[in-house]
């Protein structure tokens, strides 16, 4: 249950008792911490199957709307939300983690809660309209990524009722369907690729890499196989081409109902997650 992430339905209801604000999301965050012995590690932070919203208000023209989760051992999310004329629109998202929770954070050097805010890219929405991405969209800032699919959001519900208008995310299109939520490898990847620059063409390999081996046990029985040949093309000043070794390359990982992870380690700090 681990990597295992639930979705979220919130409805805040108003002094009458009809809905002011509804939303219906999923979303996990990728979060790199510092270890007891130096190290930094990526950890993946899942909603739990109980979550409250404690917190939430309805807001109205001069008070923004506040959507707030609270989640697992001391984690919560929100969002706050303004209304300007005839629009609405998301402000800042605000996630708190808290390296205490072992489960996430084994070995964290940093004991407590870690609050990082960070800025809603996304554009207005005309009022009695819902915010709707299937697709998966990716925010990054101060060491955590938090990742959002299959969103549903109206703030400022007007008489009670969801609207049934939809104004679409740049990442969907009208026949897209929901996506699967992202890996740690392909979630780098992807935000790289949208935010930084196109890389300098690196020069074809010398030689291939070595197939390697690679896999997970639980108890007697193999639950992860991979046989595969990796080969890295780091962009940085120059392209940098790495083989992984598979002599020197440490498998760690593990198998849930749903979800496999594997980690793969050369002993020279190069770490590629599947």
């Amino acid at each position: 249950g681990f990597f295992h992430s639930y979705a979220v339905e919130v409805d805040i209801k108003d002094a009458s008792n009809a809905t002011c604000l509804y939303a219906d999301w999923m979303m996990r965050f990728l979060i790199t911490y510092e270890s007891n012995n130096g190290d930094y590690k990526t950890t993946t932070l899942n909603l739990s199957s109980s979550v409250t919203h404690n917190g939430s208000v309805c807001g109205n023209d001069t008070q923004a709307a506040l959507l707030a989760v609270q989640f697992g051992e001391g984690h919560s999310w929100s969002i706050n939300i303004t209304k300007n004329n005839e629009t609405y629109q998301g402000d800042f998202f605000t996630l708190t983690y808290n390296t205490n929770d072992t489960a996430v954070f084994p070995d964290a050097k940093r004991k407590g809660p870690v609050t990082v805010l960070v800025k809603d890219p996304s554009r207005p929405v005309q009022l009695n309209t819902v915010f709707v991405c299937h697709n998966s969209f990716v925010l990054e800032a101060e060491n955590t990524t938090q990742i959002f699919w299959n969103v549903t959001v109206q703030a400022f519900v007007q008489n009670g009722t969801v609207s049934k208008k939809e104004s679409r995310c740049p990442a969907d299109t009208p026949t897209s369907a929901p996506t699967v939520p992202p890996t740690i490898a392909n979630v780098t990847t992807a935000f790289t690729t949208t935010l930084s620059p196109a890389p300098t063409p690196a020069p074809k390999p010398v030689e291939n890499p070595d197939t390697g081996n690679y896999s997970l046990k639980t108890g007697n029985k193999t639950c992860f196989l991979a046989t595969v040949g990796l080969q890295l093309n780091v962009s940085q000043d120059k392209p940098l081409l790495i083989n992984i070794n598979p002599k020197t390359t440490i498998a760690d990982g593990a198998c849930g109902n749903t979800t496999a992870t594997l980690k793969l380690n050369d002993r020279n700090s190069t770490l590629i997650g599947f």
